[in-house]
């Protein structure tokens, strides 16, 4: 019996979803989902676009959990998954202005405020510590 094309990527792509649901980030996977969350999240929210690239994985979901080790974290913890979940992705990135797409990418917002930003090309030549060490001073500065 063959696979689904859908069904394959599915199931090689969990386990890059379960490197971020594992520390307590919760999946926004449709454009509702985005909409009910992002504009009503009070505090401070974490949003990390994962990707299935290298970056992605060699540095960007190993930084975010380094970063999430940090004493003071944001309140609210999303992501959504490019490429895999594109109508939610699309979606979230309306809020990311003025910012162009990019995958991987980390935004962190307070108060419905995007006030940090961290663009593929600021990830995919860094490696996992610096971008911990890049989060965790704007945990630093935003987050109560």
């Amino acid at each position: 019996m063959a696979m689904s094309f859908d069904q394959y990527m599915r199931d090689m792509i969990q386990p890059m979803r379960d490197e971020l649901t594992t520390l307590g980030i919760r999946e926004l996977r449709t454009p509702e989902e985005v909409e009910e969350n992002l504009p009503n999240a009070s505090g401070t929210t974490l949003v990390v676009i994962n990707s299935v690239c290298g970056c992605a994985a060699g540095q960007c979901r190993p930084g975010v959990a380094q970063a999430l080790q940090h004493e003071k974290t944001p309140n609210n913890l999303f992501t959504v998954f490019a490429g895999q979940d594109k109508e939610a992705t699309a979606q979230a990135r309306e809020y990311f202005a003025p910012y162009p797409p990019s995958s991987p990418s980390i935004a962190l917002f307070k108060d419905g405020e995007l006030v940090h930003f961290i663009e593929r090309h600021s990830i995919e030549d860094r490696s996992a510590g610096d971008i911990a060490d890049d989060l965790t001073r704007a945990f630093d500065e935003f987050c109560g």
